[in-house]
């Protein structure tokens, strides 16, 4: 099956349903400019200090909490990015009650600034901090604009809602995410490797026969997909079906 017939099935497949669930990774944002971790340009393939999985660790935040924030602001905030055709289809079979919903390892919120509602967020969001003292609420601009270690009016650390490695998932998100998955008719998996857990392991609660895996790169599942296609995540956009 070649491009255009892959396309032509998906698009059949999204035309004939209202229950697609998509679950995605930083391969959605990489057309917004936001680097992945593993790719050319990722964290991973950069000379620091510290390794970043190290840097971007719950101990590393507790014993070197200004490091972590030097690192944090430089390298995972890009309040410049916008949301690209990926998140805007997405948006669009929200809006025409084909989506159910969005599951996303991405802490970037492009999907919401997109106009996507129901909103999966499994590693949470850098628009949410929180003073760990008192409880106060901060968006983004107030880790931007900060020095060293953002503090709130009572004193506390500002910490991000981000889940940092050593730190478990929301469990009532993905709880939310299991059964939406597992509702689905048509799952869409999109700029994911599939190799961080527990994420990864969210695909094994599907039940359909419609499984659609989008990848630039190949995956340790490709052979579990009943459509494959290596192209940028955007190509949802070219798959709309006509209203």
């Amino acid at each position: 099956m070649d491009i255009r017939d892959k396309e032509e099935q998906l698009r059949e497949w999204i035309a004939d349903s209202d229950n697609i669930v998509f679950f995605g990774g930083a391969g959605v944002s990489t057309e917004s400019s936001i680097p992945d971790f593993r790719g050319e340009d990722g964290l991973y393939r950069q000379k620091y200090k510290y390794p970043p999985e190290v840097m971007l660790s719950h101990s590393f935040y507790l014993s070197h909490t200004e490091e972590f924030f030097d690192f944090y602001r430089s390298k995972m905030l890009f309040p410049e990015a916008k949301p690209n055709p990926a998140h805007l289809a997405l948006a669009e079979l929200e809006k025409r009650g084909k989506c159910r919903a969005v599951i996303t390892q991405n802490i970037d919120g492009l999907h919401q600034a997109a106009g996507s509602r129901r909103v999966l967020e499994l590693h949470g969001s850098v628009h949410r901090n929180y003073c760990t003292r008192c409880g106060r609420f901060y968006g983004l601009d107030t880790i931007l604009h900060s020095e060293g270690i953002p503090r709130c009016k009572c004193g506390g650390v500002i910490k991000p809602d981000v889940v940092l490695y050593e730190e478990g998932l929301d469990q009532q998100i993905l709880s939310d995410a299991v059964q939406a998955i597992r509702e689905a008719e048509v799952l869409i998996v999109g700029g994911t490797s599939l190799t961080v857990y527990p994420a990864a392991g969210l695909i094994d609660y599907y039940r359909g026969h419609k499984l659609v895996l989008i990848n630039k790169s190949e995956t340790g599942m490709d052979d579990r997909a009943d459509l494959l296609l290596n192209e940028p995540v955007s190509i949802l956009a070219q798959c709309l079906p006509k209203e």
